[in-house]
C-alpha cells in the first residue's frame, strides 16, 4: 500500500483503514485495528488486537500495548506508553521465565477525543475520558473523566478543557466553565465541580 512506509512492519492479518498512514519503522501487529485517516509515526508499536478508531495520531516511538482501545479523534503524543501489565516480572518465583499464559492483560481505553501528552505513562487498567488532556510527562494511575486535565506524578486535575483543547475557564456560576477560544459554555456537576474545586486546595504529595 503507498500509505504504508517500506519499512514499517504490519502485519498481514492486521485491518488498516482507509487513508491511514503508516510512517518510517513503526510496527502493527496481528489482529489490530487501525481505522480511516489515521498516522501512525515513526517507531510507533500498535499491539496484537489493539483497536484504533477514526483520525487517530499516534506520534513517534509511542507503545500501544495490547488490549488497548482508542475511540475516534485520539491523540497520542510521542514515546507514549499505554502499559498492560499491573503487576510485572520477568519470572515465576521458582526461577522460571514467564511467558504468556502466566499473565492477563489488561488494558487503557482512551475515549473519544482525549489527547495524552508526550511521555505520559499510562498504568492500565485506566480510562481516559472524552476529549480530556494528560500532560507530558504525567502518570496516570486512576480513571481520568472526561473534559479532565490531569499532570504530575501520579497525574491529579488540575482543570477543565474543551474539545478545541484550550483549557476552560470559570464562568459565573460554581459548576459552569467557558472555553476562551470558542465561546463554548459547559456545566459540571455537583459532584464533578467538588471533585475538582477540593484536588486543587490540596498540593499533590
Amino acid at each position: 500500500m503507498d500509505n504504508i512506509n517500506a519499512t514499517a512492519d504490519v502485519d498481514a492479518n492486521a485491518q488498516i483503514g482507509t487513508g491511514t498512514l503508516i510512517w518510517h519503522l513503526a510496527q502493527v501487529r496481528e489482529d489490530a485495528v487501525v481505522g480511516a485517516n489515521c498516522i501512525i509515526g515513526r517507531g510507533a508499536y500498535i499491539g496484537p488486537g489493539v483497536r484504533v478508531g477514526d483520525n487517530c495520531k499516534i506520534q513517534n516511538h509511542a507503545l500501544v500495548y495490547e488490549p488497548a482501545e482508542l475511540g475516534h479523534g485520539v491523540f497520542v503524543g510521542p514515546a507514549v506508553v499505554l502499559t498492560n501489565d499491573t503487576y510485572p516480572r520477568a519470572v515465576n518465583p521458582d526461577g522460571s521465565l514467564k511467558n504468556a499464559a502466566d499473565w492477563n492483560p489488561v488494558g487503557v481505553e482512551v475515549s473519544e477525543g482525549a489527547a495524552i501528552g508526550a511521555r505520559a505513562v499510562c498504568i492500565a487498567p485506566v480510562r481516559i475520558g472524552a476529549w480530556a488532556t494528560v500532560a507530558a510527562g504525567a502518570v496516570v494511575t486512576r480513571d481520568v473523566p472526561a473534559y479532565a486535565v490531569v499532570a504530575g506524578v501520579p497525574a491529579r486535575q488540575v482543570g477543565w478543557v474543551g474539545p478545541a483543547g484550550h483549557p476552560l475557564v470559570p464562568g459565573s456560576s460554581d459548576g459552569e466553565w467557558t472555553c476562551p477560544h470558542t465561546g463554548a459554555l459547559f456545566a459540571f456537576t455537583t459532584a464533578l465541580w467538588h471533585r475538582f474545586r477540593d484536588m486543587v486546595r490540596t498540593p499533590p504529595h
